[in-house]
């Protein structure tokens, strides 16, 4: 019960974090919002800052268990079922990038894991575009770099898309997002490329 309790608190610190942004809710509310009284709260979570770390400690194991399901099949189809987590990743915790800056100033620390995992997603991007330029699916790299930086361009529409389109106040879904990705490297697309991704297009 105790588990399904803390589970209850973290969900319900997540929808008030998503909707106001952390700094902004207060204990009472995750109280309020996970139907329970502070005292009762406290008991499991002594403050706000423990709710928020563990909070951290939910998203930073989601993140790890996506960049987990790497490469798992040799056409472009493991990539857009990675897609898929991403898009459910920051759907989930839009107020960790929306918020990035503050926390930054009050948890350092966070900060320096995300930047890890921000490593790691960049790498195995890259590694993906070696993978396809040597299965034919994309062209060689032009000029040495050209790849690291369509690497970066895939990896700034992976995390920010959603983000850039919640500002906006833009209603958006899953495949839309996907399809803004895959528009990054659709141009660099060889023939059969643009045969496996028509396949792939046909699933979606």
């Amino acid at each position: 019960m105790s588990g399904a309790t803390k589970q209850r608190i973290i969900d319900a610190a997540i929808h008030l974090f998503n909707k106001d942004g952390v700094a902004n809710v207060r204990l009472q509310q995750i109280a309020d919002e996970a139907g329970m009284s502070v005292g009762n709260l406290a008991y499991h979570y002594k403050n706000k800052e423990a709710i928020v770390g563990s909070v951290y400690e939910s998203l930073f194991e989601e993140i790890s268990r996506i960049l987990s399901n790497y490469m798992q099949s040799p056409s472009l189809v493991d990539f857009d079922q990675q897609l898929s987590m991403y898009y459910s990743f920051f759907a989930q915790y839009r107020f960790y990038l929306i918020d990035l800056f503050e926390v930054e100033r009050s948890h350092p620390e966070f900060i320096e894991t995300w930047r890890h995992y921000v490593s790691k997603m960049t790498i195995q991007i890259r590694k993906r575009l070696d993978y396809y330029a040597q299965r034919q699916y994309i062209f060689p790299e032009r000029e040495a770099g050209h790849h690291d930086l369509l690497a970066k361009s895939i990896w700034m529409a992976i995390v920010f898309w959603g983000t850039a389109q919640h500002i906006k106040g833009e209603v958006h879904n899953e495949q839309q997002f996907k399809e803004a990705v895959w528009s990054i490297l659709n141009p660099y697309f060889t023939k059969n490329g643009t045969e496996e991704y028509a396949m792939l297009m046909v699933t979606m």
